[in-house]
């Protein structure tokens, strides 16, 4: 249902393209700056160290009517913008998974009661979701802050884990996902675009006319209504 634009930082940078004429904001996954290490760092600097781009994102953020989402290296880059991003300083920073490697797999996440307006009605879920990162492991300030986690991994018996390889990046309590304190805003690790389609799946419940996270998309467009 949603109009969509592909944008490039530079667009913003150079003033060709104007942010604050969109209602909503995904910051993509997956090979921003050639996908080298750190990738979310330099596309976060990019932004705090140009006076135009930030300040066009901080009256972005700040604006009731707009949302935002951030995958994989969207959520790293989201994550080092807390200081333009209402509401977010329980937000951790992304460090190299514990098993120091690239993690590619299919891994199974419990959905939170959150304020996320992604994850409206959909408290209780536990989903398969694709992970494809080297640098997903939740750093917190504060580490009771990983009880603000919207997603948790979960193991075999669906628990809440810790292990390897059911929580793929060693994340305090599974913690790999975050939203701001009004909803609007949330980062991701792992990455439900990739399985918004039953027909990403190697496997489906025979249940499943559409796969689960299309309600995921669905609800953002619905909160815009």
């Amino acid at each position: 249902g949603f109009d969509t634009h592909d944008v490039h930082i530079n667009d913003l940078i150079g003033g060709d393209v104007k942010i604050n004429k969109y209602e909503g904001l995904v910051a993509c996954g997956g090979f921003s700056y050639g996908d080298v290490l750190g990738a979310g760092s330099g596309w976060s600097n990019k932004i705090l160290h140009n006076d135009r781009i930030r300040k066009d994102l901080e009256l972005f953020f700040s604006n009731k009517n707009k949302f935002a989402l951030g995958v994989c290296n969207g959520c790293q880059m989201l994550s080092q913008l807390k200081d333009i991003i209402p509401g977010t300083l329980h937000w951790p920073h992304f460090v190299r998974n514990t098993s120091n490697q690239f993690e590619a797999r299919l891994s199974r996440v419990k959905i939170n009661k959150s304020k996320s307006i992604f994850f409206k009605d959909m408290e209780g879920s536990i989903l398969p979701v694709i992970v494809s990162h080297g640098e997903g492991r939740a750093i917190f300030t504060n580490n009771l802050d990983h009880k603000t986690g919207i997603i948790n991994y979960v193991d075999d018996n669906n628990k809440v884990s810790m292990r390897y390889p059911f929580n793929p990046n060693g994340s305090l309590n599974g913690s790999n996902g975050f939203t701001n304190t009004d909803g609007r805003v949330t980062i991701l690790m792992p990455h439900p675009e990739r399985l918004y389609e039953t027909s990403q799946y190697s496997y489906i419940l025979s249940e499943w006319n559409i796969s689960p996270w299309t309600k995921f998309f669905i609800n953002a467009r619905e909160w815009l209504k």
